[in-house]
C-alpha cells in the first residue's frame, strides 16, 4: 500500500496545496497554521530536509511512487534513547483506509529495531478522534493530557500525550532482531 522513503528537495511543492487546506492541518504542526506563501513553506522543507535531530520520511503510494504526507521522528535523543512521532497525510483522499495505522506501526518499528530507541512519545489534539484510534492500534498508551494547549478556529483543546516503549513494543511484536 505504502512505502516510507526519505524525503526529496524536489518533494517540496507537495506540500503547498496540503498546507493551504485548512482541513488539512487542522491538527497538525502549529506552524503549519502561519504558513501562507510557497516561499514560506520552501523555507520550512528545507529546515526540515536539514535536520539532524529528526527522521523525516515521505510517505509514498507504492504503485505510483507519488507522495501522500511525510511522517517521523523528531527530538532525537541518544542520550535519552527516545524521540517524539508525528505524521501528516495530506492526501485527503488517504484519509481514514488504514493509511495513518500502517505508517506509525512502521516507524516504530525503525524506532525501536533500528535506531535503538526506548520510548517514541506523541502529542495528539483531543479532537482528532482518528489519530487517537491510530495510535491506539499501534500501542500507544495514554500518559496524561496539557490541558488547553492548543488554539485552533479561535478555541482551545487539550492535547493528550501518549507513548509506547520498546519492552511493550517487543512484547506485542515479538522480539526484536
Amino acid at each position: 500500500m505504502i512505502t516510507l522513503a526519505p524525503l526529496q528537495p524536489e518533494n517540496g511543492a507537495c506540500f503547498y496545496p496540503w498546507i493551504g487546506d485548512p482541513e488539512a492541518i487542522r491538527y497538525s504542526l502549529s506552524a503549519f497554521q502561519a504558513m501562507k506563501t510557497p516561499a514560506q513553506i520552501d523555507h520550512w522543507f528545507a529546515a526540515t530536509l536539514r535536520d539532524e535531530k529528526s527522521l523525516n520520511l515521505g510517505i509514498y503510494l507504492e504503485a505510483t511512487n507519488a507522495l501522500i504526507g511525510y511522517a517521523g521522528l523528531s527530538n532525537l535523543s541518544a542520550t535519552n534513547q527516545s524521540g517524539e512521532y508525528f505524521i501528516f497525510i495530506g492526501e485527503k483522499a488517504h484519509w481514514g483506509k488504514g493509511v495513518g495505522t500502517a505508517v506509525t506501526k512502521e516507524v516504530l518499528r525503525l524506532g525501536f529495531a533500528v535506531h535503538g530507541l526506548n520510548r517514541i512519545m506523541l502529542t495528539v489534539s483531543e479532537p482528532n478522534r482518528g489519530g487517537v484510534k491510530a495510535y491506539t492500534n499501534a500501542g500507544f498508551v495514554v500518559e496524561g493530557r496539557l490541558r488547553a494547549a492548543c488554539c485552533r478556529d479561535g478555541l482551545f483543546h487539550d492535547k493528550i500525550v501518549m507513548s509506547v516503549l520498546k519492552a511493550e513494543w517487543q512484547q506485542e511484536k515479538g522480539p526484536v532482531v
